[in-house]
C-alpha cells in the first residue's frame, strides 16, 4: 500500500529539513511553490505543511510565513522505538516470544499491508521485560508472500532483527517507517500479557515499515503500558 501523497510530501520536506536545504529560521518554499516544484494539488501540499506544523518541524509566522523549527524535541525517541522493532535480536531480547502463526488481521494492521478485512497473516508477538516487570507488547504482522523462505513462522526466537532476516533472505529492503500513535484499552489476552488492571489503557504505536515503492514489508503494533509511561515535547505557542 503505497503511503499518501501527502504524507510522501511531507518526508520528503522533513528529509530536506535534515540535510540542511531548509535550515531552520528560514522559510519553506510558499505554497505555489510546492505546488509548481512537486506537479501536487494545493489541499495536497497544505496537509503535508500541516502534518510537519503538527509533528514539529514547522511552525507559522504571521506576516511572515512557515518556518522551519529543525528537527522537535522527540523525534529521536519516537524513531528509536521503530528502529528497535526491525532491529531487536530476539534472542538477546529481555523477554519471550509469545505467539507465532497465522492470525486474523486487527482492521488498522489490514488496512496498512494492503490486505482486505477479516485477511490472515503471520503475527509474531514478542513480551519484552525489564526486571521481572513487562514494559511492551510487540505483535508483528507479515504478508504472506515474505514469509516463504525464511524462519519468520518458526517459533524459535530470530538471532537477528527483523529487517536484516528479510533483507538477507527476501533480497527486499527497508527503506522508511510510518509511526502511528493512538491510546486504545488492551484486549484480555494483551491485558493478561502485560499484568495490567482492569480500566487501565495501552498507548499503541503502530509502526509501518515500507520499502522504496511505499510497499509495507512489516507492521508492528507496539503496545506499552500507560501506567509506566511519561512522554515529553515542547513546542511552541504562537
Amino acid at each position: 500500500m503505497e503511503a499518501p501523497k501527502y504524507v510522501r510530501l511531507a518526508q520528503t520536506l522533513q528529509g530536506r529539513i535534515e540535510d540542511g536545504t531548509y535550515p531552520p529560521g528560514t522559510r519553506v518554499p510558499s505554497e505555489n511553490q510546492l505546488v509548481q516544484a512537486f506537479g501536487m494539488s494545493r489541499p495536497t501540499v497544505v496537509r503535508a505543511l500541516e502534518l510537519l506544523k503538527r509533528d514539529g518541524w514547522l511552525e507559522s509566522r504571521q506576516g511572515y510565513g512557515t518556518i522551519v523549527r529543525g528537527r522537535p524535541a522527540g523525534a529521536e525517541e519516537r524513531e528509536r522505538r521503530g528502529r528497535e522493532v526491525l532491529t531487536r535480536d530476539e534472542s538477546r531480547t529481555a523477554g519471550r516470544l509469545v505467539q507465532v502463526g497465522e492470525v486474523a488481521v486487527p482492521v488498522r494492521v489490514a488496512s496498512a499491508l494492503g490486505l482486505p478485512k477479516r485477511a490472515k497473516a503471520l503475527m509474531r508477538r514478542l513480551l519484552v521485560e525489564e526486571d521481572g516487570e513487562a514494559v511492551e507488547l510487540v505483535s508483528s504482522y507479515f504478508p504472506a508472500g515474505l514469509v516463504d523462505g525464511t524462519d519468520l513462522a518458526s517459533p524459535e526466537a530470530l538471532e537477528s532483527g527483523t529487517r536484516a532476516h528479510l533483507e538477507a533472505r527476501k533480497k527486499v529492503r527497508f527503506d522508511h517507517v510510518t509511526e502511528r500513535v493512538s491510546a486504545r484499552l488492551p484486549d484480555a489476552t494483551e491485558r493478561e500479557l502485560l499484568d495490567l488492571p482492569d480500566g487501565v489503557p495501552v498507548l499503541s504505536v503502530l509502526v509501518i515499515a515500507c520499502d522504496a515503492a511505499g510497499q509495507a514489508l512489516q507492521v508492528s503494533d507496539v503496545l506499552l503500558p500507560a501506567d509506566r509511561q511519561e512522554l515529553e515535547d515542547t513546542y511552541r505557542l504562537n
